[in-house]
């Protein structure tokens, strides 16, 4: 009996160290909840943040893991994103943060009309402008990554648009107020809304069109009701922008321990905003080839044009300037140093 006993008890201390080692082993798992309000579907989800959340998986040993959450589905409204981010909500999340109307002046500088010509580009001038001039503005979350779009046209359910004329009286959707102020300079009736609500109030006839990057048109389906879409030419800038960010709540990174910190510190900043640009660049084509599939006719707007649509909204940047003047801050100089890191980046 005594014998029996031994052998058991040696076992026993076995048992307890793989136990605790499997629990171990368990919780050193860090799951990471990343939400946005894009559908499944979009090329965000697919071609941005699946092949992130992949590398940071294995670069991690499998120690970090994404919990998506796509199309809001931890609740709230698009608007209320980079807040879910900074009080624990989400662990992660990727949003325009400028839905939220007049919190975010000094970076919105590269969503002013006719700014930026490429995301790939853009995209590290805008990491590199927040890091020197607008950190403050993002205070409570930490900054992963940040890009723009690969730039907005206009794209409509009916109307032709080929001069200033045209767009009087149209109603048109915008993603932020900046665009808004330059839809209303040039004559249209502004609508702001975020992009998931866009596709139905243009099938509705609630608005006559929209200010889109042609990669979300895809996304969301508008070819299917958008006939028309006005462009500008290949070398010029687009008719407006939104800037993304892709940000994290503090205090999860910093519950992290030093080599996971580490695997999202090299997943994160200027050369992967440029990789997320590039992604984003690299939908235009084929979503502006599904439109001319489906027999959609397409405006490239006249050299002649063009320049008379950049005049129209000149006041944008002067009433930008004095909004960040009035906050205590130099308007002039943010919006020459956004246009020297774009001509770095562009050049």
């Amino acid at each position: 009996m005594m014998n029996l006993f031994r052998v058991c008890m040696l076992f026993v201390p076995i048992a307890i160290v793989c136990g605790a080692g499997a629990a171990g082993a368990a919780q050193d798992i860090v799951i990471l909840k990343v939400a946005h309000f894009q559908p499944s579907s979009s090329n965000f989800h697919l071609k941005v943040l699946m092949p992130w959340c992949d590398k940071i998986g294995k670069e991690s040993g499998g120690r970090l893991k994404c919990q998506i959450y796509p199309s809001m589905q931890l609740g709230g409204t698009p608007a209320q994103l980079f807040d879910q981010a900074r009080d624990g909500v989400a662990d992660i999340v990727s949003t325009v943060p400028t839905y939220q109307s007049g919190r975010f002046t000094k970076t919105e500088v590269f969503e002013l009309p006719f700014m930026t010509k490429s995301a790939e580009r853009g995209s590290p001038a805008l990491w590199d402008y927040i890091q020197k001039n607008s950190l403050d503005e993002f205070k409570g979350t930490k900054l992963l990554f940040v890009n723009l779009h690969d730039g907005a046209q206009l794209h409509f359910g009916k109307k032709t648009v080929k001069t200033l004329e045209d767009l009087k009286g149209l109603k048109i959707r915008s993603p932020n107020r900046l665009g808004v102020k330059a839809l209303a300079a040039l004559g249209a009736i502004p609508v702001q809304m975020p992009a998931p609500a866009v596709t139905e109030a243009v099938s509705k006839n609630v608005i006559d069109g929209a200010t889109l990057p042609w990669e979300a048109m895809t996304s969301f389906k508008m070819q299917e009701v958008c006939k028309t879409h006005t462009e500008t030419g290949p070398n010029h800038a687009k008719i407006s922008n939104a800037f993304f960010v892709f940000a994290m709540n503090p205090a999860k990174y910093n519950s992290l321990p030093p080599e996971l910190k580490k695997v999202i510190d090299q997943n994160s900043g200027r050369e992967v905003s440029a990789w997320v640009g590039k992604v984003w660049d690299s939908n235009t084509a084929p979503a502006h080839k599904i439109a001319v599939d489906r027999g959609s006719t397409i405006t490239v707007l006249s050299e002649a044009e063009f320049k008379r649509w950049v005049k129209a909204t000149a006041q944008v940047d002067d009433e930008w300037i004095k909004e960040v003047d009035a906050k205590g801050g130099n308007g002039k100089a943010l919006l020459e140093d956004a246009k020297a890191l774009l001509k770095k980046y562009n050049d």
